[in-house]
């Protein structure tokens, strides 16, 4: 299939940047989204131009680094996949697709369709540590977890930090990854020793790292590869609003 490729170009991050228009032929519609880029990368390298930067690691669906906009939608317009596992036998011949990096005053470009992450990382060293007692390996049954509680942690745990939560929103809030990462935890009753600290500290972090207020447009959900529900933001809402009237140790 042949392609017609327009791709934000960016230097730095200090670079205007700009879409830059590729034809691309020969491309296979077994290839994925990312095998399609390297096919582009290697024409652009055979030519002595630079290639198109983008970020990529596992290729399965499990890291979260290969965020892109593809045609205005994080990773593309199939639901519940990352950019990684879309196909190009999703597209037509002849088609026209738009490539560019996520839109976040708090996500920079780095170069291309490259973006800075960190403040999701930033968010996470926010929320510390768990604590445990120390001592032997305790017996796997001394903490009864409820079904629907292990089931709802795990759904939460599932979040990948690529970032199309924010990618989508309007305001570029980040409240769905944070929601996530808190929820995991405060469901577990390992999580439950700092777990008003943890929602201060991490959205606290959240706001000063620049992410938008959340609006309830649910476009997160929606973008979420691992489709991770809204709810969490309702069950962060809860515990930031007890931890803010009781304190960071109500008990």
């Amino acid at each position: 299939m042949d392609l017609t490729l327009n791709i934000w170009r960016q230097k730095n991050r200090t670079d205007a940047g700009g879409f830059v228009r590729y034809r691309l032929e020969g491309v296979s519609t077994h290839a994925s989204f990312l095998e399609m880029l390297d096919l582009l990368n290697e024409r652009l390298t055979e030519k002595g131009e630079d290639p198109v930067a983008f970020e990529h690691d596992c290729r399965e669906g499990i890291c979260g680094s290969c965020g892109m906009m593809i045609d205005g939608f994080p990773h593309g317009p199939q639901r519940g996949i990352t950019a990684c596992q879309l196909h190009m036998r999703s597209f037509s011949n002849g088609a026209e697709v738009r490539i560019e990096p996520w839109r976040a005053r708090a996500f920079p470009v780095v170069k291309d369709l490259v973006v800075d992450r960190g403040a999701f990382d930033r968010i996470v060293q926010a929320g510390g540590f768990v604590s445990v007692n120390t001592g032997s390996a305790p017996e796997a049954n001394n903490l009864p977890v409820a079904k629907d509680a292990s089931e709802k942690a795990l759904d939460a745990a599932a979040c990948i930090g690529c970032g199309a939560c924010v990618a989508a929103c309007p305001n570029a809030s980040a409240m769905l990854f944070t929601s996530a990462k808190v929820g995991h935890l405060a469901l577990l009753p390992q999580g439950q020793s700092e777990r008003w600290r943890r929602v201060l500290d991490m959205v606290g972090r959240m706001d000063e790292e620049g992410f938008g207020s959340c609006t309830n447009h649910g476009a997160c959900q929606s973008a979420c590869p691992k489709e991770i529900s809204v709810d969490f933001i309702s069950r962060l809402n809860r515990d930031f609003r007890r931890a803010l009237l009781w304190g960071a140790d109500p008990d």
